[in-house]
C-alpha cells in the first residue's frame, strides 16, 4: 500500500472509531500528511495509530490523540492559537491549515533542534502562519496574547497561570493533566479568570518541562 492510501485508511478509521468528525479537521488530515513530519527511520511507521519518537525523549503523538485533542479544542477559521510542546510540527501543521491564511498559529518548544526539525518539515507544507520559538513553555507568549484556544501537548499538573492569563475569556484549553498514577486529558472553558473543565478520559504524555 503506498503512503497516500496508508494516510486514508488511517482517516477511515480515525472516522470509524468517531475520533474524527468535523469537515475541516478531516481536511487537514488529508492536506497535511504525517509522513512528512516522521524521522526517516521510522518512515515505513508513518500510519500506526502509535506514537513516534523524534530526540530528547519526545515522540510525535499517535494519530488518534491527536484528532481527539483537535476535535476537543475546536479551532475555528481566522482563530490565534497557542500551542505547547511544538514536536515534530505536525499538529501546528494541521492547526495551521484549519485557521487558514488569516489565522495564527504560535507554537513553542523548549528544545531548540526540535524547533529546526518542526521548521523543515512545516515548510514542505507551504504553510506562513505558524511561528515557532524555542522557550519556557509554561510561560505561554505574551508578545503575541490573547489567544483564541491553546492547546498543550505534555502533562502538567495544572495549566500554567500565564497561559490562563493569555487566553481569551470564553478561550479554550486542551491539556492532559497528571491524576494519581495517571493523566486525564482535559478540555477547559476560561471564565473570567477561572477555569471550568471536563474530563476526556486517560491518556499517555511526556512531562511538560
Amino acid at each position: 500500500m503506498d503512503i497516500i492510501k496508508q494516510n486514508q485508511e488511517m482517516i477511515k478509521n480515525l472516522r470509524k472509531r468517531k475520533a474524527l468528525k468535523t469537515k475541516r479537521i478531516i481536511d487537514a488530515f488529508y492536506k497535511i500528511p504525517r509522513h512528512l513530519f516522521i524521522p526517516e527511520k521510522y518512515l515505513s511507521s508513518s500510519y500506526g495509530d502509535f506514537p513516534l519518537p523524534t530526540m530528547h525523549g519526545q515522540t510525535i503523538s499517535q494519530p488518534y490523540t491527536v484528532a481527539m485533542m483537535l476535535e476537543a479544542l475546536k479551532p475555528k477559521k481566522d482563530e490565534k492559537i497557542l500551542e505547547i510542546g511544538t514536536g515534530s510540527g505536525w499538529t501546528a501543521a494541521l492547526i495551521g491549515y484549519i485557521v487558514g491564511e488569516k489565522g495564527k498559529v504560535v507554537s513553542i518548544d523548549i528544545f531548540d533542534d526540535l524547533i529546526e526539525f518542526a521548521k523543515e518539515n512545516i515548510e514542505k507544507t507551504g504553510l506562513k502562519n505558524i511561528i515557532l520559538i524555542c522557550a519556557d513553555g509554561k510561560k505561554g507568549y505574551k508578545k503575541e496574547a490573547p489567544y483564541d484556544r491553546v492547546i498543550i501537548n505534555a502533562a502538567c499538573d495544572k495549566v500554567p497561570k500565564d497561559i490562563i492569563e493569555q487566553t481569551k475569556v470564553g478561550g479554550t484549553i486542551v491539556a492532559p493533566i497528571n491524576d494519581f498514577l495517571s493523566q486525564k486529558l482535559m478540555v477547559f472553558k476560561k471564565r473570567k479568570k477561572k477555569l471550568v473543565g471536563k474530563s476526556l478520559g486517560n491518556y499517555l504524555f511526556v512531562p511538560l518541562r
